[in-house]
């Protein structure tokens, strides 16, 4: 038996369930705008008729769904990665997203709106022109709160989640991120004091952005907002006045919004 025949054996023995797990992880960044069976066989290392043939059994349950002679992430999926969020996130998101557009309409560049889950940043919306920037974010995706402004900002305002940050392995993506706890615990200390964050490539090479935090009326922060861009192209230290703006205007319509919700009953305290 040749090494090729051995390995496709290898494969064909893996259990229905692994195959498509594998093939929807294959995905990747095609999750939305679709991506063909050969080359989703190719990424999940099975054959195509394989492929074919578990596609067809995830798209009758709304897992994926076709696109042409493509296929993409089906509802389904997107409804059972909306469940395991943190209770509330579409209310962020509803109630926020109007200022998110005020900041892509002031920047120009990438903006994101933003959550924190454990030590991790959720995306919840991304706006972005004809050419966006590299960013390695995604709605429903999330990062390491530690390598993003988004999430160094809302680490800075949210005590408990920063101290689970730091007490645990900071993860390096580039040469310039932060992986040690004393100096996250420092930048921390001046985040609190200015208002932003910055991410000078941190996630990413070639990549700067900068974050201003949504508060509660504890002064929590319930969410961020940031603008990203390429670098050479986005003046991040200039955009930091804007950035702060929209979220202190967020934040004013997030603690009356919330105070009347609860006032109804209709909102559960964090």
């Amino acid at each position: 038996m040749t090494t090729a025949s051995v390995a496709s054996q290898a494969r064909d023995d893996r259990a229905a369930i692994d195959k498509a797990v594998s093939l929807l992880v294959a995905f990747g960044d095609k999750a939305s705008s679709g991506i063909g069976v050969s080359e989703l066989a190719r990424r999940a290392q099975l054959s195509k008729s394989t492929a074919h043939r578990v596609l067809g059994m995830l798209e009758r349950n709304g897992v994926v769904e076709r696109v042409g002679t493509d296929y993409r992430l089906g509802e389904r999926l997107h409804e059972l990665g909306r469940a395991v969020y943190a209770p509330g996130q579409e209310r962020v998101r509803d109630l926020l997203l109007p200022y998110l557009t005020d900041l892509y309409e002031l920047a120009r560049h990438t903006a994101h709106l933003a959550v924190l889950h454990g030590h991790e940043v959720v995306y919840l919306a991304k706006l972005y022109g004809h050419r966006p920037a590299p960013v390695p974010s995604r709605i429903g995706g999330r990062l390491p709160a530690h390598a993003t402004a988004v999430g160094k900002v809302m680490l800075a305002y949210d005590s408990e989640a920063a101290a689970q940050a730091l007490a645990g392995s900071l993860r390096r993506f580039t040469d310039h991120t932060v992986t040690d706890p004393d100096e996250l615990s420092a930048e921390l200390d001046r985040i609190r004091l200015v208002g932003v964050a910055f991410d000078d490539e941190e996630s990413r090479l070639g990549l700067s952005c900068v974050a201003a935090p949504v508060l509660d009326r504890t002064g929590r922060a319930v969410a961020a907002l940031s603008v990203s861009g390429r670098r050479g192209h986005i003046d991040t230290r200039r955009l930091s006045a804007d950035v702060r703006r929209v979220a202190v205007a967020a934040s004013r319509t997030w603690a009356v919004g919330r105070a009347a919700q609860q006032r109804v009953g209709r909102l559960p305290r964090p």
